[in-house]
């Protein structure tokens, strides 16, 4: 059934960098959407497949579900030629397929490859001879070449020489208007070498930097590599927090004044815990992994045992501020500034505010949140808050026991809620200097 010529790579190679080619792009979400985007800007014929029907529909009427993304550039996206299709039949169509599916945990803390293997094996009755096919979506070294390459291969396709099988991690960081989509520099792995140079073309024609690397492991690796590193430096900060907030020390002072030095040091900055779809979840996959090796990576768990009791220790601290103004937790009124994992986006995947949330409602505080870009709570696998944005006003501030700074967005008037709340308990570090209203977190 296979056809192994070698007419088929070059072929392949020539769509690709004559622009001819059409691309497939399976998951139209923060990464999946913006890649779209550019290869559209670029010439391309682009089909994006998605398994949510209403996600679809809002694309082929030109509208956005995602706020940074403006909802006139899907609706040129449209008029260019892209195509949003829940029909995976149409994989047929494509030179390349691009996956953009989630990565998350079960409820063992253990990865959760069921997008990924899913997805796969939806399109592998329509693979065809003369395709590459890209993985992007966050995952363990060995998931290419161990998940993807016996599927694709179950089909009497030799990866390498029929199908060329890649894996090219997602760099995006939503919001970031300093690092689009094209000017982040994509790494690429292939399983052979000639689906590396397959998978290089394909990137080389929209992104400015393409990275080779030895292998789909390397590339898996260094992903994870980048957002541990992340993680691992967070918890060290949010750590020495605690330990300076004992001391009656601002810890945000202290690495403001660190990062005048020129050399050697890197500022981190503490918060209510980590959030998003990478950085609070990939350090899971490599643990994970590396237990099949006999190898127990203490630090990087050590990091993740720091991160995730932040939200309640930034509830401690609330604790501690109601309770020295006379007031108690229980039965008292807060609002949660900002429900999205990161200031100035809509995205609220896997966000502390939201823990902290579930934990004040659990110790009986009735909870309401104010964030500009998220007017109505989402739907949430583990969260569940019937409630709609508050607008901030004076009135509306001053009728809460406590205001938790819990996200930063810029939208939000910092002054007027310093001056009408009662209590702020600041786990942001927006308010520098000393009030008698706000306590640090």
């Amino acid at each position: 059934m296979a056809n192994s010529d070698d007419n088929q790579q070059e072929r392949l190679l020539r769509r690709l960098r004559d622009r001819e080619a059409v691309i497939g792009i399976v998951g139209l979400g923060y990464v999946g959407l913006p890649l779209m985007l550019r290869f559209i800007e670029k010439g391309y014929q682009v089909i994006g497949f998605d398994i949510d029907p209403d996600k679809v529909k809002a694309l082929g009427e030109g509208r956005s579900y995602i706020k940074h993304i403006a909802a006139g550039k899907i609706a040129a996206a449209i008029k260019a030629g892209f195509l949003p299709t829940t029909d995976f039949a149409r994989a047929r169509d494509a030179d390349a397929l691009i996956i953009c599916v989630p990565t998350p945990l079960n409820k063992y803390r253990e990865p959760d490859l069921s997008f990924v293997t899913g997805t796969m094996d939806e399109l592998v009755p329509y693979l065809h001879a003369g395709q590459v096919v890209s993985l992007e979506s966050t995952t363990y070294p060995g998931t290419t070449d161990e998940e993807l390459k016996p599927r694709i291969e179950s089909r009497g396709f030799v990866v390498g020489k029929d199908v060329f099988l890649v894996f090219s991690p997602e760099r995006e960081d939503p919001g970031n208007v300093d690092f689009t989509t094209g000017a982040i520099p994509k790494i690429c792995g292939g399983v052979t070498p000639a689906c590396r140079e397959a998978g290089v073309a394909l990137y080389a024609q929209v992104i400015d930097k393409v990275v080779p690397v030895s292998s789909t492991r390397v590339a898996e690796m260094t992903k994870l590599l980048e957002n541990i590193h992340r993680a691992v430096n967070i918890g060290l900060v949010n750590e020495m927090k605690i330990a300076a907030d004992r001391m009656g020390i601002d810890i945000r002072e202290v690495i403001d004044a660190a990062a005048t030095k020129p050399f050697g040091f890197v500022p981190y900055y503490p918060g209510p815990g980590l959030g998003g779809h990478c950085i609070p979840i990939d350090p899971f996959y490599l643990t994970w992994k590396a237990r099949e090796y006999g190898v127990h990576t203490r630090f990087i768990e050590l990091a993740g045992e720091v991160n995730s009791a932040m939200p309640e220790w930034v509830v401690s601290k609330m604790v501690d501020g109601l309770n020295q103004r006379g007031r108690a937790l229980k039965g008292g009124r807060v609002l949660v500034l900002g429900i999205a994992y990161k200031k100035n986006v809509d995205d609220t995947r896997e966000s502390p505010s939201v823990h902290i949330m579930g934990i004040l409602r659990h110790k009986g505080a009735s909870v309401e949140y104010s964030d500009p870009h998220v007017p109505v709570f989402p739907r949430m696998r583990e969260h569940s808050f019937d409630l709609r944005s508050v607008p901030l006003t004076a009135e509306s501030v001053a009728a809460y026991d406590c205001v938790l700074v819990a996200t930063n967005h810029d939208g939000f008037d910092y002054k007027l809620i310093q001056k009408h709340a009662k209590l702020i308990v600041d786990s942001r570090g927006v308010y520098r200097g000393q009030y008698d209203n706000v306590v640090k977190a």
